[in-house]
């Protein structure tokens, strides 16, 4: 399994992390604050569904995507074409990404920045504001129930927003009992990394009010992108059909509905 195989490795190298995390912490909170994630989704999602648009070079189920991009160029297509926010990958052994992908990418735009990686540690999290991202992955499949909620209120407490990525009701339930007001919804099952486009619909409606609902995953057409916002959707992170477009900016702009 997929998410099986990833987890084991990034938690070997958590494991192995001995760096002092008090002076971890010391070094995060140096850094510029992050830009608002969370803040810029929610006013621009007023008008339209936002788009997250994802810097990701190759993936465990399909092999290469992109794997020669130039995170800059990328970064900055995607702003012109109304992008409101950047999803970076990270991980270097499945996903080949890079902190220099992010770093790139950031300081190309004005753009906030998750950075799209198996968070595992609060080790992890400090380096996510270190590298200058705004805003932190939690998969709750990746964790455990003590783990979710410990790394939702560190991030907090760095400034970082929290993604917190759910797959079922449970898990849904879960993350809106810790607090999260910014959850996405993973049409894909990461355990056989099929897609199934109507988890998303069928789990919107058991949100509350306040949680800005982020769609996740199988995201390609004008069409998958209206029936998301139909069912109450405030944004979409989309990375593949991005990645491989021949017209990268007007393809984000095809999902602007």
């Amino acid at each position: 399994m997929y998410l099986d195989k990833i987890l084991a490795k990034h938690r070997e190298i958590a494991q192995a992390d001995d760096r002092d995390l008090e002076a971890l912490i010391t070094e995060s909170m140096s850094t510029p604050a992050p830009r608002g994630f969370a803040a810029r989704l929610r006013v621009n999602s007023a008008n339209n569904l936002a788009v997250i648009a994802e810097i990701k070079r190759r993936s465990p189920s399909r092999g290469s995507l992109n794997s020669d991009l130039d995170p800059s160029s990328i970064a900055l297509s995607y702003e012109q074409g109304g992008a409101s926010c950047l999803s970076v990958l990270t991980d270097a052994e499945f996903f080949g990404g890079s902190v220099s992908d992010l770093q790139q990418a950031r300081t190309s735009v004005n753009l906030p920045v998750l950075r799209k990686d198996f968070t595992v540690s609060r080790h992890d999290i400090c380096d996510t504001r270190i590298m200058g991202a705004d805003c932190v992955l939690l998969i709750a499949a990746a964790l455990s129930k003590s783990e979710l909620s410990d790394f939702f209120r560190f991030s907090i407490e760095l400034g970082l927003d929290a993604l917190v990525e759910v797959h079922d009701e449970t898990e849904l339930t879960l993350a809106i009992e810790n607090g999260a007001t910014l959850i996405g919804v993973n049409q894909r099952d990461l355990h056989t990394f099929e897609v199934d486009h109507q988890r998303a619909v069928r789990m919107a409606a058991m949100m509350p009010a306040n949680v800005l609902r982020v769609a996740e995953s199988g995201v390609k057409t004008r069409d998958d992108a209206r029936s998301l916002r139909d069912a109450g959707y405030d944004a979409v992170l989309v990375g593949e059909s991005l990645v491989t477009s021949n017209d990268i900016s007007n393809s984000v702009r095809q999902l602007l509905v």
